[in-house]
This record gives structure tokens, sequence and C-alpha cells, in this order.
């Protein structure tokens, strides 16, 4: 990484915490993704992004800042990126990954809060991501209660646009929705002084559907046996798309399939063939929380599709790009992000559905349902999640975790145990 110690300082991270994680996080980069065997050679592009991480992407966003652009924060799969780019900004996610300023976010939330929630806030209070410093506004959602309480605290800190998902899909919430994402239109119209076109807006959702696609075929990839590439590299992938340059995040995604199809003309896997393959679902995973993912994979198993936000939720569903008038295209961008089937649907049969069909597409020996402690829409549907993958004959592993490592000894356990049973 190149100095940016100015930038930071600049921006106004709190240097003694922000070193302090620094230090952290490439030993844990290291072990968990530097020590696999065999790795695809376009891996290196990824593996560079992560140790630039807080520096060059940092750098372009200040560029953008420079020349009047709007940066513009995000937690969730649900805040259409589309609009944000039609508008000239740029959307990234924010840190949320990691145990962080704890100490602060406990001063305005409850301790026994989901670890993401704190995570964020205590990014922002403790002033260590610099994502969120850069980030001229944030926009949050109703996902959940503790989300949508926390954003209101978050607003006393930094400008924060809620948007009000709807719960139920019903006509009349397909209306509600419609309306958010108009509302949401206006909005960003209104901060980043620019006016959506049904130009821009249209090249925005090609853009957008481009790395959608580009994520696709690799998860299409990951079909073949033996596997050509690890759950954790596919993930650590997904992370990036929320805050990588889109055309070049694309192009890099889509240089990786080339190499990985030659890979499979040869025969060439970076698992064995036969190697007991798994599905993750649950609370979605934010950079670095990678600790479930690799107990999986260092466990005799490989991780072949992720039926999570950040996963398949991000990428499987396109915005139709039949619209030519701007209201056209913008319904057509709110009935896509309406389909994502997270738990905070109810019923939420749409993910049933899709985790029992994603079962027989990817081949899959079994699902792990892994569910961040105190998040309660996927703690409470795991229950759902096991009656139908039960009745289909199915096997379940629930896990339930933070993201401190305190318990992964115990998980290791329960994971290689799954592991077994599965291979019988």
């Amino acid at each position: 990484m190149g100095d940016y110690r100015k930038m930071w300082q600049d921006l106004g991270l709190d240097m003694e915490s922000h070193d302090q994680l620094l230090e952290v996080l490439p030993p844990t980069y290291h072990d968990v993704y530097l020590t696999q065997e065999n790795r695809p050679q376009v891996m290196e592009y990824f593996d560079f992004v992560v140790n630039e991480i807080h520096g060059l992407r940092i750098e372009e966003l200040q560029q953008h800042k420079s020349a009047g652009g709007k940066v513009i924060g995000t937690f969730c799969v649900f805040v259409p990126e589309e609009i944000i780019r039609a508008a000239g900004g740029i959307c990234i996610g924010l840190c949320s990954g990691i145990e962080i300023g704890a100490g602060e976010a406990e001063k305005v939330l409850p301790r026994n809060i989901c670890p993401l929630i704190k995570s964020f806030m205590g990014f922002k209070l403790a002033k260590v991501c610099p994502y969120f410093e850069s980030s001229d506004m944030v926009v949050g959602e109703t996902t959940c209660d503790g989300k949508k309480k926390a954003f209101e605290i978050l607003n006393d800190y930094v400008p924060v646009h809620v948007m009000e998902t709807p719960h139920m899909k019903k006509d009349q919430d397909r209306k509600l929705w419609e309306e958010e994402v108009k509302d949401f239109a206006r909005h960003i119209e209104g901060f980043t002084g620019n006016s959506i076109s049904a130009v821009s807006l249209a090249q925005s959702v090609r853009e957008s559907n481009d790395k959608r696609r580009a994520l696709k075929r690799l998860s299409e990839l990951r079909k073949r046996d033996p596997v050509v590439i690890s759950g954790k590299d596919c993930l650590l992938i997904e992370q990036i798309a929320m805050y990588d340059d889109v055309a070049r995040f694309t192009s890099k995604v889509n240089e990786l399939c080339d190499e990985l199809e030659k890979r499979l003309e040869s025969g060439v896997g970076i698992f064995p063939a036969g190697t007991p393959r798994v599905i993750v679902t649950g609370t979605p995973m934010a950079i670095p929380n990678w600790k479930v993912p690799h107990i999986i994979e260092s466990s005799g198993a490989v991780m072949v599709a992720e039926e999570m936000c950040t996963g398949m939720r991000y990428f499987e569903n396109e915005v139709s790009e039949q619209g030519t008038d701007i209201d056209s295209i913008i319904n057509n961008v709110a009935e896509r992000y309406l389909g994502t089937n997270c738990a905070v649907f109810t019923p939420n049969t749409g993910r049933m559905e899709r985790l029992t069909e994603l079962v027989k597409e990817y081949r899959a020996d079994g699902v792990i349902h892994c569910a961040l402690s105190f998040c309660n829409p996927y703690a409470v549907e795991a229950n759902r999640v096991e009656q139908v993958l039960r009745q289909q004959g199915i096997p379940l592993l629930k896990i339930e975790t933070g993201y401190d490592q305190e318990d992964a000894g115990q998980l290791k356990t329960r994971v290689e145990a799954f592991v077994e049973m599965i291979k019988e």
C-alpha cells in the first residue's frame, strides 16, 4: 500500500485506531486467502484491491469529490445503485464486518444488538472507516428494527436518507416501493444537483446489469466438478463488487471467468473432484467477516453458492432494459429490487423455493444457515428454512455467531461433523 496518511488525516480518521485496524487485516487476509494453493492468477487483482482497501479506492473517491461529485454510502442491496450513478454519484458499501469501536457504539446503542449494526456505528463514531468519512450521505432502509432505529442516531453524524422497505409483496406494497424509489430519485437529484434523465438511467442500468452478468457467469462456473475456484474467493469478489469501480470490476470478473473456463477445459480444480459441496445462507457477510467460510473450506468442504445479500441476491436478478422513458425505467428498477428474497418479507416463500432450486442446480450436499447473533429476521426465519429443507431431505446445519473468534473452535467441530455426515 502507498503512503496515504495525509489523506487519512485530512479525512479526520483516528489515526491510532486506524493503524491498529490495518495491522490486524493483512495477517488475517494472509491466513484466510493467501495460503490457498493453485489460486487463479486473476485473483491477484482482487488481492490488490484488498491491499489498497483504504488507499487507492479512497483516493479515487476524493478525486471524484474534488471534481464536484457526490459519494453515497449504503449497507443494503435494496438501495438502487443505478439511480445514484445516473445522477453522477458513486455508490459504495460501508464498513460493517468487524468488531470495532464497540465502546463508542455502546454509548448510543444497547450492548446486545446485531454485530453488523454495532460495527457500522462503531466505525463511524470511532472514525476508523475512510468510506464513511468520504460519504456525503448514507442511504438506509427499514429491513430490520435495529437498523432503522440506528439510522436515526447515525443521522446525528452524517446525513441519512431512509427508504421504507415493504415487508410484504402485495399490490399495495409494490406501489409503496415504486413511490419510495421515485422519491429516492428525487432526493438524489436534489442532493447531487444533477437531473436523472432516461438516457443516464438507462446507461446506468446497462452497466449494473453487465456487472451482474459477470458475477452470474462466475457463479455458473461453480456448478462444475472439480470446483475451479474456492467459495472464499467468490465471496471476496462479491464483497468487493459493492465498492469497486463498476466498469473495472466487471472487466476483471470476466477476465477471471476466461481463466476459469480454460481451467475447466484442462480439468484443473482447486478442490479434488467429489469434495462435499455446501451452500451458505443467512445474514450477509461484510468484509472482513470470513470466519465461517474459512472454517467450512478448511474442514473438507467447498462453498458452491452464497444465498445471501453478499452473494447471489446481489446479482441474480437484472433490471429490465425495455423501458424508454424515465418513469418506465424507474418502475423496472423498483421491480427488480423488490425481487430480493430478504428475510424482512413475510411470508418469504421465494427464499425457500430458491434455496431448494440452488441445491439442485449446484448439486449441493447440504446447506449451512449462518445468522449473526441478535439478527432476529434470519434467526427466526431459520425455522422455515429448516422445515422446507427437511421435507426435501436436504441436510442443514444452523449456526449463530458474532464477529469475535471466541467460538471458532466450537464452530469448526460442528462444521467438521456436518461435513463428515454429508460425505456419507
